[in-house]
């Protein structure tokens, strides 16, 4: 719970599950990317790729690339922007894991943040 606390007074943009789960894909998994290709690995549709997409375009976090080779496919890339707010977000999970403290269920929230971390942040 600190952890989400932390990054809501962060002043860092909300980004929805969806985006988040597209923001971590392309940044931790390798590329290149497609709309069709992220689409099929989350389990989605196509439009719901390019609104996350458009979303993250406006901030910055992402960006569509042609394909110089085939001027038809259109691939997502990663930007600096996008790598600095995930950076930030994993800064947010370090310091929720070094205060420490009891949340419920009995787990700290170390235990918590150091299993988000793992979870979200594991290339591969």
């Amino acid at each position: 719970m600190r952890t989400l606390i932390a990054y809501v007074r962060s002043g860092e943009p909300d980004l929805t599950n969806r985006q988040m789960a597209l923001m971590l894909l392309v940044y931790l998994t390798p590329g290149p990317h497609t709309v069709r290709g992220l689409a099929e690995r989350l389990g989605v549709s196509k439009p719901v790729i390019t609104r996350a997409l458009n979303t993250l375009g406006a901030l910055g976090y992402l960006r569509r690339v042609r394909d110089e080779s085939d001027r038809r496919n259109v691939f997502v890339a990663k930007t600096g922007s996008g790598q600095d707010f995930l950076e930030s977000f994993e800064r947010n999970l370090e310091q929720a894991s070094q205060r420490g403290g009891n949340e419920s269920g009995g787990r700290t929230a170390g235990s918590a943040a150091s299993g988000e971390r793992s979870l979200l942040f594991q290339n591969g």
